[in-house]
């Protein structure tokens, strides 16, 4: 079975994928690679913020890694908060703070379309694959739910009644932007084994 080191920190991620690549392959954390950094996220982009995670713990590990970023891109507020949504409100993550702000900066606002956009950077033998994944929805004006982390109590997907946060992890795995990636991501390891 290929191991493969995911580069993040945030165990709820971390649970997402291995449901999604069901066994098929070891993911490794951060922490069960000996790695404790909180890696840099300082460009303007998914795409770069993503390349930066996987090349540092390739770096570091010389293992094959995968590293994600994924914003939130607001039609109205013009993509935010989009590269920065786990910081929108502040340096501290605080996703309630960031949902607060979003709520306030949407006030008014008749256009409430937003998607989910994960971008997935694989380092495989040193060379670099990218992956993305997208998950059209829009933004209601009150949270709903207590499952799923950051925008899910407040982000509804296309096709769906209820929010992320209301879902349960296969439901939201459905529509999932993450789990676009990620399967993208399964299909090419599986050509190239």
């Amino acid at each position: 079975m290929k191991t493969l080191v995911f580069a993040t920190n945030n165990q709820n991620k971390v649970n997402e994928i291995r449901k999604v690549t069901n066994g098929l392959f070891n993911i490794i954390t951060l922490q069960e690679a000996g790695i404790d950094i909180d890696i840099p996220e300082p460009h303007d982009t998914l795409e770069a913020n993503a390349t930066e995670k996987s090349t540092v713990i390739y770096g570091l590990t010389k293992q094959d890694v995968f590293s994600e970023d994924t914003g939130l891109e607001v039609i109205a507020l013009k993509g935010e908060p989009g590269v920065k949504s786990a910081r929108y409100a502040g340096e501290g993550r605080d996703f309630q703070a960031n949902i607060d702000k979003l709520l306030v900066n949407l006030e008014g606002k008749e256009n409430r379309q937003a998607q989910f956009r994960t971008v997935v950077s694989l380092l495989l033998d040193g060379k670099e694959y990218v992956f993305e994944g997208i998950c059209k929805g829009s933004i209601i004006q009150e949270q709903k739910g207590f499952k799923g982390f950051g925008y899910d109590p407040v982000f509804i997907p296309d096709g769906a009644d209820k929010t992320f946060a209301e879902m349960t992890m296969d439901e939201k795995n459905t529509f999932s932007h993450r789990k676009k990636a990620i399967s993208k991501l399964i299909d090419f390891l599986n050509e190239i084994a």
